[in-house]
């Protein structure tokens, strides 16, 4: 399976892509969306738009992974990360994409095994997960590989919109959750 992380930003937007089979991990590429500096908001949309529409058609992926920000250091900062993600998100979508969402400590936690790792940490386990020489750069590259890799361990995944995966406590559990959701509109 081909995985496409994103880690949206106004100012840089981090990609990576890897393949897997769920266990072991293959590089394929990252790196960063740098809008021009000083440009508008929108014509930094605009650009992040287009190279990941570019990028999603090249490496054809299976599934973008997103993260997900629930805070930000002030309203205007949330706003703004707001527009790009939705940027993001609308590209994977018009390539026709499932996007699934994962907050920064499910990436960390899924990725290091611990939910506050450093970015350090994560980095270096990322480079030692996909064989790499050296951690990745700049940082929302990392990060976006930590979100493809993410995913791959994740079992079940969450798409965009849809409900939290339900965390079930034995077999019977599983089919009177199974049921619940047939029944539900």
């Amino acid at each position: 399976m081909r995985i496409f992380g994103i880690d949206p930003g106004s100012a840089r937007t981090g990609y990576g892509c890897v393949d897997t089979d769920g266990r072991r991990h293959r590089f394929v590429a990252c790196g960063a969306i740098v809008p021009p500096a000083g440009a508008s908001l929108a014509d930094r949309l605009h650009y992040i738009h287009d190279g990941l529409g570019r990028l999603l058609a090249r490496h054809r992926p299976e599934v973008a992974a997103v993260e997900n920000v629930f805070h930000a250091r002030n309203v205007r900062s949330a706003l703004v990360l707001g527009h790009a993600r939705g940027v993001a998100v609308l590209a994977a979508v018009e390539a026709g994409l499932p996007v699934v969402e994962y907050t920064p400590a499910e990436v960390k936690l899924g990725v290091t095994g611990y939910g506050r790792a450093d970015k350090r940490q994560l980095q270096q386990m990322i480079a030692l997960l996909l064989g790499l020489d050296r951690p990745p750069t700049p940082h929302d590259a990392a990060d976006a590989l930590a979100l493809a890799i993410c995913h791959a361990h994740a079992r079940p995944s969450r798409p965009v919109g849809g409900r939290p995966p339900l965390r079930l406590r034995s077999w019977r559990h599983a089919r009177l959750a199974d049921l619940g959701r047939r029944q539900a509109p």
